[in-house]
């Protein structure tokens, strides 16, 4: 009989191990790197699209239509996001609020607006068009 209690509080203090290990680890230390590791890629992302935004504007002419694709993550930490551009800044907006930010853009003073959406998982393209030395940027879904 003492051999069978003793292999039952065996195996019952195990599965409390690994119940209690589990349960720290995923009501706690996961989800919390999850978010960290969303919002460094939220940040890369952001400066990738600021970097592409800035890249688009042509030297100074009389007339300006460029088209250019931009590719994005499909999600970040599994869900789907938009970046707004606003303001001459760009914002990362994702459903979890631990995971975004925004980004002042560094463009020429000739660049009049920057404005639009993309949505993530959707094509994406910057536009610039403008003409008499003043530009118009525009972040288009598709």
């Amino acid at each position: 009989m003492t051999p069978v209690v003793s292999k039952t509080l065996e195996i019952g203090l195990v599965l409390l191990f690994v119940g209690g290990l589990t349960t720290a680890l995923f009501g706690g230390i996961v989800p919390d790197y999850r978010d960290a590791a969303g919002d460094r890629v939220a940040d890369r992302t952001l400066a990738g699209v600021a970097t592409e935004i800035e890249g688009a504007v042509p030297p100074p002419a009389t007339a300006a239509r460029i088209e250019r694709r931009v590719d994005l993550p499909a999600t970040i930490r599994g869900a789907g996001y938009r970046v707004v551009a606003a303001d001459g800044r760009v914002t990362l907006d994702h459903p979890n609020p631990s995971i975004g930010g925004t980004l002042r853009l560094a463009v020429p003073d000739r660049v009049a607006s920057v404005t639009g959406t993309w949505r993530s998982g959707a094509k994406t393209a910057v536009t610039v068009t403008g003409g008499n030395g003043r530009l118009a940027i525009k972040l288009v879904s598709r």
